[in-house]
């Protein structure tokens, strides 16, 4: 059995994607997150994923045949390992992701999942970021999850630290494909572009990203 964790921020105005203002309002940027948020869900709802919880800061409802978690915790690493604990099942592979990769598809999902439920494989899987931090991780035995909680989150060694410490449990650690995942105005445009059709995300970037740069 596999459990996919989506941990996210309830788009709120003000709330989400502070680095998109300026250009954007805080009401078109909580739109570009419910978008980035949206899109996230459904490639996780079209994977093999046996158990989909959504984690959230706020009350939100999660989609059918999901569980819904709330966050718990101060700092962004422990309230990501609570997410891990609070959910766990001994023996169940667990696997989280946030809400700004909105290009993640059920194949990278299918793939990961494999990666942790293989004999003899990994122990851990860490999807690196472009900007130093990583958009997923992955635990054979959620409770080692632990090790965030000492670990500095949204900086540009978030993703080395976050390997060191896996390394230093004595897991093996599998590394992901790296993404872009969406903070500025910038971001956001390459990453519509690197969404599969039918996403929301760029027909959002272009009503609210590209109007309010554009005023």
């Amino acid at each position: 059995m596999s459990r996919v964790l989506v941990l996210a921020k309830a788009p709120a105005p003000g709330r989400v994607k502070t680095r998109l203002c300026p250009p954007c309002t805080p009401e078109q940027a909580a739109r570009v997150a419910a978008a980035a948020l949206a899109d996230t869900l459904d490639a996780v709802s079209e994977s093999g994923a046996a158990d989909r919880v959504l984690v959230t800061d706020a009350t939100l409802a999660a989609p059918p045949g999901w569980r819904s978690g709330r966050q718990r915790g101060g700092p962004l690493g422990e309230r990501i390992a609570n997410a891990f604990a609070d959910t766990r099942t001994p023996g169940t592979a667990t696997l989280l992701v946030g809400m700004d990769t909105p290009q993640l598809t059920a194949g990278h999902l299918d793939a990961t999942l494999r990666l942790l439920n293989e004999p003899g494989g990994p122990d851990a899987v860490l999807g690196p970021a472009e900007d130093g931090g990583w958009w997923a991780l992955g635990l054979r035995e959620p409770g080692h999850a632990t090790v965030l909680r000492d670990i500095p989150t949204s900086t540009s060694t978030t993703g080395l630290c976050t390997r060191t410490a896996l390394l230093a449990r004595g897991l093996r650690v599998a590394e992901l494909p790296m993404l872009r995942d969406v903070d500025t105005a910038p971001d956001a445009h390459a990453v519509a572009a690197l969404c599969p059709a039918g996403r929301r995300f760029p027909g959002v970037v272009t009503a609210e990203v590209a109007t309010a740069a554009a005023r």
